[in-house]
């Protein structure tokens, strides 16, 4: 049964990740640790671990055949995450799960605030 909860998951945070290309974490990271009952820390990991595969196989093709696809600029882009990557998991994994939470929720509504008052 947890199964196929992970599989609806997946499904709608492929979704909204490919509709609203935030990643698939916005939605992951919350219900990794609401519903299944992960910690911040491996919701975070989780999220990270499921969503490079198909979101650089599936989502950016679909945008390449629209030609809506700067392959130069996601050359410069996929380069500088990785290392931000390496550098932000290194930083997270130091972090208490509380702090961890509170600032995640602080980005999301950060972000929710600049694109809500933006025209």
């Amino acid at each position: 049964m947890i199964i196929i909860g992970y599989i609806l998951l997946g499904l709608a945070s492929g979704v909204v990740g490919g509709l609203l290309g935030i990643g698939g974490a916005v939605i992951m990271v919350p219900v990794l640790i609401y519903i299944f009952g992960f910690g911040q820390h491996s919701a975070q990991g989780t999220a990270i671990a499921a969503m490079v595969p198909p979101i650089g196989l599936w989502a950016a093709f679909t945008y390449y055949q629209k030609d809506w696809v700067n392959l130069k600029a996601a050359l410069f882009i996929s380069l500088a995450f990785l290392v931000g990557g390496f550098f932000g998991a290194k930083i997270a994994v130091t972090l208490s799960p509380s702090l961890l939470r509170k600032i995640f929720a602080a980005v999301l509504l950060l972000l929710a605030v600049k694109m809500f008052m933006d025209n």
